[in-house]
């Protein structure tokens, strides 16, 4: 087994300056997957409200908000993220995820998911996590799969992104815990 190379934290105030920057250099990139973002999502002052926002969210059990860092010189490389919080019966959630254009193919973020799982189940005891990928992006399902999901089906006309409604894939992973 590989030693880890990635580690993921909770967003901090300081990580304001360095995730705009990284969603800057990666705006191109990340539009081809993900729903455009307004022009200011891409402001340092933006990302410092995402911050102090996401720590609410996290205190009322709403969004779990974590950026991937590089362990060799702990730079931000990705963010990684649960959502859609359900609780009671269904004890569920969603994962959807980011990482910098140069440090795809490497396996960081397959690490990273891993990481945020294993959180997920035995921190914040969910039952299901799913995740929804783009047919377009086959790298980000294989993140997926080798993290565990198993394919579940199509969602069509799910998303828009960049003004087309797009399928995506399903993916889910049920807690081996229970």
């Amino acid at each position: 087994m590989l030693a880890q190379r990635v580690y993921v934290r909770f967003l901090e105030e300081a990580d304001a300056k360095e995730l705009t920057a990284m969603y800057n250099r990666n705006r191109e990139f990340f539009d081809k997957f993900s729903p455009s973002n307004s022009e200011e999502f891409y402001t340092e002052e933006q990302q410092l409200q995402k911050i102090m926002k996401s720590k609410v969210d996290r205190s009322e059990d709403r969004k779990y908000d974590f950026v991937i860092c590089h362990m060799e010189d702990d730079r931000i490389i990705g963010t990684i993220g649960l959502f859609f919080v359900m609780r009671d019966p269904l004890q569920s959630c969603m994962i959807g995820y980011s990482l910098d254009q140069d440090h795809n193919g490497k396996g960081y973020m397959t690490e990273a998911v891993k990481q945020v799982v294993r959180f997920a189940f035995e921190e914040l005891k969910f039952h299901r996590i799913v995740g929804e990928v783009s047919p377009r992006n086959p790298g980000s399902i294989r993140v997926l799969e080798n993290a565990g999901f198993h394919k579940e089906g199509i969602s069509r006309s799910n998303v828009k992104i960049n003004g087309v409604w797009e399928d995506h894939q399903v993916l889910a992973l049920i807690n081996p815990n229970e």
